[in-house]
């Protein structure tokens, strides 16, 4: 038996993904990367946005398309918010909602009643999602958000919290480094919110990985500002956790926040960077910023470039405000003109670009640990290696020897606009 396994939208539902990837090999159930020559298709779809329902659907078409004789699986927000229709219109055999993940391969096995090789007929790991030119792995450790954000739908989607023991979270790191991973992203719907159903949380968490697995790098997946704790600073003395987190902020005017029903405000975020920065070296931070929300006046919007410039941001993801239905923002009146919205992405586009560029350029100089992803050319016989730096920052390098997957020191010499130019020392 073979599996296809493909995702869209965000880095839990790549997580999941190699998940399963793995707990299908455990069943003797081979993953393959061409979907033509498999016997199952399993899609993790995204709802975040209109455009990634039209996405989703796309994909399962061009599925059914590419292999009809393929039993048809899908997991995922889309899924789970339509499961009737996608059943009905796209001729899905198998709708596992969100709630289900966790034991969406037993699911599949006892539904579809597969025939299953005995384990001792393949070796684990003969192949992986994660070894195909993958240094960094990310572990689900939490699904499900108590918050209702009014722009959002995938919180709908996912359901209540529900945070992954401690126990099997330490295993799936080891496991994960024994194939050579070199880092793991903790990553999670509300990260923030790690064991707020089993008595936890998320800097606890964060010490029992640390303590626990010698997995050399670790980072964290998108946080909520106001899910920091005082002390959460503390953790970043252990240099095994990489000094950048991913802050959504997602407007920087504090009327707007209100409308979005966000639960931080620019004064309280501005602090906690300043704490941030005065206790992690080179703490590099990064955000969403959605341009164009229901009712945005031009004062608002200026408020948010000041803010985006106070913030100095080492990258912005921008979003312009689509209307997602099911959400209460879609009700909202007074929407932004198309033609705003553009002027307003390139503005803020600009000034990240300038920020990007500051950040960088106080890196010049300073020699630090790149884990090596890949060789991207050669120049002068001489293999480019790129990779990234602690704080998030992708360099390119050259040298004569095969460092991928391998941690090296660098130092930063030149940023070309996109990335920063080094020398190797290895």
């Amino acid at each position: 038996m073979r599996v296809h396994l493909k995702t869209l939208g965000c880095r839990l539902n790549e997580a999941e993904l190699e998940s399963w990837s793995r707990d299908f090999q455990r069943r003797g159930i081979q993953p393959d990367k061409n979907p033509e020559r498999a016997d199952l298709l399993v899609i993790n779809t995204c709802a975040v946005t209109e455009e990634a329902v039209r996405k989703s659907r796309k994909l399962l078409r061009r599925a059914q398309r590419d292999n009809p004789n393929a039993k048809l699986i899908i997991s995922g927000c889309y899924a789970s918010l339509n499961p009737e229709q996608a059943a009905a219109d796209l001729g899905v055999d198998l709708v596992i909602p969100n709630t289900e993940k966790e034991q969406l391969v037993e699911i599949v096995t006892r539904e579809l009643r597969l025939p299953l090789m005995p384990a001792t007929a393949m070796q684990m790991d003969a192949y992986s999602l994660l070894n195909s030119n993958r240094q960094r792995a990310f572990v689900k450790v939490q699904d499900g958000c108590r918050y209702r954000c009014s722009y959002c739908i995938v919180t709908l989607a996912r359901g209540e919290e529900r945070s992954k023991p401690l126990p099997e979270i330490i295993t799936e790191i080891q496991q994960l480094q024994q194939q050579g991973i070199q880092e793991v992203v903790l990553a999670g719907v509300h990260l923030g919110g790690y064991g707020s159903d089993c008595g936890s949380n998320l800097k606890t968490l964060v010490e029992e990985v640390l303590t626990h697995t010698d997995m050399p790098r670790i980072r964290l997946g998108s946080l909520e500002p106001w899910d920091l704790p005082e002390d959460f600073w503390e953790l970043f003395e252990n240099t095994r956790l990489m000094p950048h987190l991913h802050l959504p902020m997602q407007s920087g005017a504090d009327s707007v926040l209100r409308r979005m029903s966000r639960r931080c405000r620019t004064d309280e975020f501005l602090s906690l960077l300043e704490k941030a920065r005065q206790q992690v070296v080179d703490f590099n931070v990064t955000t969403d910023i959605i341009v164009g929300f229901p009712g945005e006046t031009e004062t608002e919007w200026r408020q948010t470039l000041d803010f985006v410039e106070q913030a100095v941001f080492g990258h912005v993801h921008i979003f312009a405000f689509s209307p997602r239905s099911g959400t209460k923002a879609a009700s909202l009146d007074n929407a932004v003109p198309r033609e705003i919205k553009r002027q307003r992405s390139k503005q803020l586009h600009d000034l990240a670009s300038k920020l990007k560029k500051l950040f960088a350029e106080q890196q010049l100089g300073k020699t630090v640990p790149v884990l090596v992803e890949g060789s991207p050319g050669e120049e002068n016989e001489l293999k480019q290696w790129s990779g990234y730096t602690p704080n998030y920052l992708r360099v390119q390098f050259p040298s004569a020897h095969d460092l991928e997957n391998r941690i090296v020191e660098v130092t930063l010499k030149e940023y070309d606009g996109e990335h920063i130019q080094s020398s190797s020392d290895s």
